[in-house]
């Protein structure tokens, strides 16, 4: 592969500067025009000793994000280099320009793994998501991180969440066309994504799910659950251990882990001995909706009338009693 790519670049690049090496050695070297790469790297053929290509389609980068910058500018090393250069480059820095997305990135758990596990050619890294000389806006349907997509960008390495996110009712959403519908990076964000199996990430469900669900969650709060998992403790259930995280159905599907004949099974992972009777038990309460519950809806209101009228009462009869006092001390010599 290096011999391949020193003839290529030697004939295309170094022949047409008059005079050769020996010139060259005598002029200061100019960094290579992107005509000058495409000279070598535009060939399809052309491959790492891997079998990875190293072709650049010139259409596709001058129409992405990219488009007007110079190979050099991201390929920083052979800006003072000759050609043929080096057959291994260093790694583009993205952050350089894009540093305050950089920062996030290094702390999410893809950096974790390509950094400090060691996971170099496992881990992601900017361009597995953004592609490399055709990255494009995420507002352009044919981008790798355009919100539709990104369920196959992110399925490409973590394959199996992606079948079983598929058969969600997200992604069944998201299919016919609705906009709402959750992708990866609503739930985990972008560059900043975390571990799931932590105590902050538990903790913090919730308030994803609630970005979405607003009032269902602010029905789990008023439970025993959801007051537990607020003062920070994570021995409890929340969310996604009864609905599921990325297999979420509806109760009316059979398969769905809230479905009416699944509900002791999955009660049962944290209570043992859980029956029939004992999932009857409302996990979203709503004393504002009759119809889900009457007696919940008809307590709701004896309590406003119940407490307001104590008060009340009790507040008149402070107010008089302090009156009547005040005569009485008048009335004492």
């Amino acid at each position: 592969m290096t011999a391949r790519i020193g003839l290529l670049c030697a004939t295309a690049c170094l022949v047409p500067w008059l005079g050769g090496a020996a010139a060259a050695a005598s002029l200061d070297v100019k960094p290579p025009a992107n005509e000058d790469c495409v000279a070598c790297h535009g060939d399809a053929s052309l491959k790492r000793d891997d079998g990875r290509s190293l072709a650049v389609d010139a259409k596709l980068f001058a129409g992405s994000m990219h488009g007007p910058m110079a190979c050099v500018d991201c390929h920083a090393d052979l800006a003072k280099a000759e050609l043929p250069h080096e057959p291994k480059l260093a790694r583009v820095q993205c952050a350089s320009c894009h540093d305050e997305i950089g920062g996030k990135y290094r702390d999410s758990i893809h950096a974790w793994a390509k950094d400090k596990a060691g996971l170099t050619t496992a881990a992601p890294s900017c361009a597995s998501c953004h592609g490399t000389h055709d990255i494009k806006a995420h507002t352009d349907k044919a981008s790798r991180v355009f919100r539709k997509q990104v369920p196959a960008t992110c399925g490409s390495c973590h394959s199996g969440i992606r079948d079983t996110y598929d058969g969600g009712i997200h992604a069944a959403a998201l299919k016919k066309g609705d906009s709402r519908a959750p992708v990866c990076v609503d739930c985990h964000t972008t560059h900043s994504i975390q571990r799931a199996d932590t105590d902050k990430w538990r903790l913090g469900v919730t308030a994803e799910c609630g970005s979405c669900h607003a009032g269902v969650v602010d029905s789990f709060r008023r439970t025993f659950h959801g007051k537990v998992t607020e003062l920070g403790f994570t021995r409890v259930a929340a969310c996604a251990d009864c609905h599921g995280a990325h297999d979420i159905l509806p109760a009316s599907n059979a398969a769905s882990m809230v479905a009416p004949a699944r509900l002791v099974a999955t009660c049962g992972k944290c209570h043992q001995g859980a029956n029939e009777r004992f999932v009857k038990y409302d996990p979203h309460p709503n004393p504002r909706d009759y119809k889900r519950s009457a007696a919940l809806w008809w307590a709701n209101r004896f309590y406003w009338v119940l407490i307001p009228g104590c008060f009340g009462f009790f507040g008149l009869h402070s107010l008089l009693w302090f009156r009547r006092s005040m005569k009485d001390q008048e009335k004492r010599p």
